[in-house]
């Protein structure tokens, strides 16, 4: 793709600054290609290793989903299915990583880990960062919590943002992040979200089990 991929735009070998506009149009592509997946296709596809490498740029950078190598159909019977985890530790949904149970909401949850790094332009997880900042969720829901979770935005490198706009796709974010699968939206709520002028009333998260279940035991070792 003539852009290359997300994560080499965002912090690899290609970094450049992106503008509000460009990271809203990439959030919102994903999330649209998703919702399509799982509710338009006429079988469900879950993705399963949504992450930033394998969101493809166009010349445009409207964003492109790649790498089905580990997608799993969804029976139209079926709530979920049980398998073996495979995925990326850092963006996978902890029902997932722990109980093999995979829904369509797993890829919600690394939707909502993407949207992170795509609004703070860090990675997942980061080893060279300070300690409190190594692993994105804990130190977002950290800001969560002192209510100063704007202060992860990289602004300086984000031209014409605005910090409503801004406000509501974080909210989103820790929507799809949720511990309980049930928690989070579908990826079709997700792109009404994002489209919608008027204010949304978003649930009080609740803090995400990264936290408070061992989810240190799914971490890489450093």
């Amino acid at each position: 793709m003539p852009n290359s991929s997300l994560d080499r735009i965002l912090f690899g070998e290609h970094k450049k600054p992106l503008s509000w506009k460009e990271r809203f149009n990439i959030i919102l592509g994903t999330a649209r290609g998703l919702a399509y997946l799982h509710d338009k296709f006429h079988v469900c596809i879950i993705h399963r290793d949504i992450k930033s490498s394998n969101i493809l740029l166009d010349h445009n950078f409207q964003a492109k989903i790649a790498d089905f190598g580990l997608a799993r159909l969804l029976p139209n019977d079926k709530s979920h299915v049980s398998t073996k985890f495979a995925g990326t530790l850092g963006y996978t949904a902890p029902e997932y990583a722990s109980q093999g149970q995979l829904t369509k909401k797993a890829d919600t949850y690394s939707f909502g880990v993407v949207v992170l790094e795509i609004l703070s332009g860090r990675k997942s997880i980061d080893l060279n960062q300070p300690p409190h900042m190594q692993y994105l969720l804990e130190w977002v829901w950290s800001l969560y919590e002192e209510n100063k979770v704007l202060e992860l935005v990289e602004s300086e490198e984000m031209e014409g943002y605005s910090e409503e706009e801004v406000v509501k796709v974080l909210n989103l974010a820790l929507q799809c992040i949720q511990g309980s699968a049930t928690n989070r939206p579908s990826m079709s709520e997700a792109v009404t979200i994002l489209l919608s002028d008027a204010e949304i009333d978003f649930r009080k998260p609740l803090q995400p089990p990264f936290i408070d279940m061992g989810y240190q035991a799914v971490r890489p070792t450093p």
